[in-house]
């Protein structure tokens, strides 16, 4: 089990909220609501820099398709090397998905 430095009630109220989401037409009304543009805007940019560096993707190309920062492309690349597994577990998880629809 995975043990997150995050952990908390309000943390897990906030993720079974997430959980309970049926279709993107809610994700979007949830999302929406929730955060700033600003704010989904970045962790739009974060997923979309995880599935470049994920498809081996330079620096130089990520930060052209994104308008990345290098510092943005570098977290992200480190929390791919590093991190949870949390984006490594969806962009498998996704190409699977991908894989099953053809």
């Amino acid at each position: 089990m995975y043990d997150s430095k995050f952990k908390s009630i309000e943390t897990d109220d906030l993720f079974a909220a997430i959980l309970s989401l049926e279709n993107e037409e809610e994700c979007y009304r949830f999302f929406e609501d929730l955060m700033t543009i600003k704010e989904l805007q970045a962790i739009t940019q974060r997923w979309q820099v995880a599935r470049m560096l994920d498809e081996k993707k330079t620096y130089g190309e990520i930060e052209a398709a994104t308008k990345a920062s290098a510092a943005t492309i570098s977290r992200v690349n480190k929390c791919l090397q590093y991190g949870a597994a949390g984006y490594t577990a969806v962009l498998k998880r996704m190409k699977e998905g991908i894989t099953d629809e053809k």
